[in-house]
């Protein structure tokens, strides 16, 4: 059995609360629409309608900060190397050190050493040591 330390059990707590909090905040709005909508009825009145436009808003934008909870809360509890690993295996800006005979044998994953081309064998070829 795995032992939760304060920080992780802070980060449950916390979580739980916010989750809580926002799932008493939607309900509680949807209590409040369903009068709003019995109100902006009865009166007719454009101020009522305007209001309700705007609890249903909010109400929505209750929903999203939901979601993105669920998303960080998500996140936070990634395994670390999963972290640091690319998405879609997709590498941007690498760098190759080392030599262009290294380059070639990577590139083409070649076995057969007389397909590469060593700088020295080119020098020796043209008899000039001019490169």
């Amino acid at each position: 059995m795995e032992m939760k330390s304060d920080k992780e059990n802070n980060i449950e707590n916390d979580y739980e609360h916010s989750r809580d909090t926002y799932y008493d905040l939607i309900e509680k709005g949807r209590e409040s629409l369903e009068l709003m909508i019995q109100v902006a009825r009865e009166s007719e009145h454009p101020r009522a309608f305007e209001v309700l436009s705007g609890m249903i808003k909010n109400i929505s934008d209750v929903n999203d900060k939901l979601m993105d909870l669920n998303k960080k809360h998500k996140d936070i509890n990634k395994p670390e190397e999963s972290v640091n690993a690319l998405p879609n295996g997709t590498t941007n800006n690498n760098v190759f050190i080392g030599s262009t005979t290294d380059l070639q044998r990577m590139l083409g994953n070649l076995d057969n050493e007389e397909r590469v081309i060593e700088a020295e064998d080119a020098i020796d070829s043209s008899g000039s040591n001019e490169i």
